[in-house]
């Protein structure tokens, strides 16, 4: 482990093709500023996918898709099986993760090891169990594979997508894994960007990032199909909203020695022409 600084950026959910275009427009614009100030900080990029095609379930195309745009890493939770190809690219999608506390012989991975920079960047994905579907706990799961990864690779930078309903099983599980020497723990489902990004013993921590999709939207959903289903209580099938300008949800995350010294949260409305409006608020 160097002294070096080194960037993370962790994207929330992304919902359908405004999404996918939102963030493609984001890393290309990143890119170019990186080029132009001849940085050599360049992040690594995390992405939840598991509702990048037509906002359930990831294909092979728009993985590649996303891997091609300078995704590093692709993480997961309960939507991860809704298009049937998964079954059979899951094993070699080699940027693929999918929650660790699925059964064991479940297939694909919940964690893997990225070279990035000279640093070794261990990813874990885990499903939350409140309000969620019955899985295994993910308490023991993720504390054994967090072990089981340090005694392989002592300086390893270990970051966290818990993919949870409850804001209480969040905070919890987040103070939990502080003390377990994770560097980053970012949570994902709720598609609603929390305002509580924070450094807790030395972990980067944020209840939920957010997502990538449409902001005229019911959490990247279409507003009336949403109502339909809502007031009828009729399963009305939920449509992905294609309109924009798009929202970019995210956390930027420096890390250094083991630990985390910085989280930015970051919002970017993104037009229809691909123009970016930056806001970005931080927390040390």
């Amino acid at each position: 482990m160097t002294n070096t600084n080194l960037k993370i950026l962790f994207f929330g959910d992304l919902v359908g093709k405004v999404g996918r275009n939102a963030l493609k427009a984001y890393l290309a614009d990143m890119k170019r500023t990186s080029e132009d100030s001849s940085s050599d900080i360049y992040p690594f990029v995390i992405i939840n996918g598991e509702n990048a095609s037509h906002g359930f379930g990831l294909t092979p195309k728009n993985y590649n898709e996303l891997i091609e745009a300078g995704v590093n890493c692709i993480t997961s939770g309960n939507h991860i099986w809704d298009k049937k190809d998964i079954f059979t690219y899951i094993d070699e999608a080699d940027k693929l993760i999918r929650p660790v506390n699925y059964p064991e012989g479940t297939r694909g991975v919940g964690s893997r090891v990225f070279d990035f920079n000279g640093e070794k960047i261990g990813v874990i994905n885990a499903l939350g169990r409140v309000f969620m579907q019955p899985l295994d706990s993910p308490w023991e799961i993720v504390k054994t594979e967090i072990e089981r990864l340090k005694s392989k690779y002592p300086d390893i930078y270990i970051i966290v997508d818990f993919h949870a309903e409850a804001t209480a099983e969040k905070l919890c599980f987040g103070r939990y894994l502080s003390e377990l020497g994770v560097s980053i723990m970012v949570g994902t489902h709720t598609h609603v960007q929390t305002a509580d990004e924070k450094v807790i013993n030395g972990m980067a921590y944020i209840t939920d990032v957010g997502f990538c999709g449409s902001v005229d939207s019911i959490i990247g959903m279409e507003y009336e199909t949403s109502i339909k289903r809502l007031t009828t209580a009729m399963p009305e099938r939920y449509e992905v909203s294609t309109t924009y300008p798009a929202q970019i949800n995210a956390v930027e995350v420096t890390l250094s020695c083991g630990k985390a010294t910085e989280i930015k949260r970051i919002n970017i409305m993104v037009e229809d022409n691909e123009e970016m409006e930056v806001s970005v608020e931080s927390s040390v």
